[in-house]
């Protein structure tokens, strides 16, 4: 993502050269073992091990556990291995706590997950403000195993803990003229720091058409490996939608509003020849400043040595989503 300066011009923050802290298994493994079961018990078997996965994920022992089921929808579990809780808590882009990869890790100690609420406004029959442990019971918890990629060409997969946000916005009933769901984070400049520096338009403001939020892989995430959400990766709620660049999952949700019209998200907003509305994984579109069509996945190296991946279209989500986009040019809607 890039950086507005004082003098009102643009530059990009280097990713971080971190070297990652484990090496992980490679995805090969489960590719090999499939092949030698050979034909039709490649897919049992690798269904089997995605099963496997999400039961085994470690809980760190960090935070207060979250315990989620297994869940059922399509396209909710990967089988790649995952990215391990210490990297995905210390490699993050949290601007309002500063826009180093490490920075929010070692600043967000000073946001309040508790006591918080969300306000849901707008176009809705039933608008309200509802506290955290309303939103916990409003559905059962599930576990899903996501791929996060980021726009600045890397990537993650995590273990996250929630439900689809379809519960709430069919929980609020929105009205036939709602389009859209705009979504405001927190912006409290005693809790975050990063709020002081020249970066973006504070709040931070994301959004999805309607029916990309109604979308059952679209998540409302309170956790992760087991666990509530780390200050530092959006407590005590944010937004997963996997199929998108990872910066239209707005973290510290406090307000949710239906709309008629297209939100003025953050970075659409801040430069809108770089970031459209929709940000959908397109590894046919570069970015104006690189290309998008190889990632580079947390814990396969760094530096020269960084393994790179081909990136997939809707980040390998597009059997789920690819009808949602139907008829649409999506070098025009990107």
């Amino acid at each position: 993502m890039i950086i507005r300066n004082r003098d009102n011009g643009f530059n990009h923050p280097l990713p971080s050269e971190i070297t990652p802290q484990v090496a992980y298994r490679n995805r090969r493994q489960w590719l090999l073992a499939a092949a030698a079961l050979g034909g039709g018990g490649i897919a049992t078997w690798a269904g089997r091990n995605a099963w496997a996965q999400a039961a085994a994920v470690p809980r760190p022992g960090k935070l207060a556990a979250l315990p989620g089921r297994r869940s059922t929808v399509a396209g909710a579990v990967t089988m790649e291995a995952l990215t391990s809780y210490d990297d995905a808590s210390s490699y993050n882009n949290y601007y309002e706590f500063g826009t180093d990869k490490s920075d929010p890790a070692s600043a967000a100690g000073t946001l309040r997950p508790r006591p918080w609420t969300v306000s849901v406004e707008g176009l809705v029959n039933k608008p309200g403000t509802f506290d955290l442990d309303a939103l916990l019971k409003l559905s059962p918890m599930e576990e899903r195993i996501y791929r996060l990629r980021c726009v600045e060409g890397w990537s993650m997969v995590i273990p996250w803990v929630g439900y689809s946000l379809s519960e709430l916005v069919k929980a609020v009933q929105p009205q036939g003229s709602a389009k859209y769901v705009e979504f405001v984070t927190l912006a409290d400049p005693k809790q975050m720091p990063g709020l002081r520096a020249n970066v973006l338009d504070w709040p931070y403001v994301e959004g999805l058409r309607m029916d990309e939020a109604l979308h059952p892989l679209t998540l409302l995430a309170f956790g992760m490996y087991g666990e509530v959400l780390p200050n530092q990766n959006g407590a005590p709620l944010r937004l997963v939608v996997p199929w998108k660049y990872g910066f239209k999952s707005g973290k510290s949700l406090v307000k949710i509003r239906f709309t008629d019209k297209e939100p003025r998200t953050a970075w659409n907003v801040a430069a809108p020849q770089e970031y459209g509305f929709y940000s959908n994984v397109n590894p046919e579109v570069s970015h104006p400043r690189w290309s998008q069509a190889t990632e580079r996945r947390i814990g396969e190296g760094s530096g020269l040595f960084a393994k790179r991946r081909q990136t997939q279209m809707f980040n390998g989500y597009e059997p789920q989503v690819g009808q949602l986009y139907s008829g649409m040019d999506l070098r025009k809607f990107f």
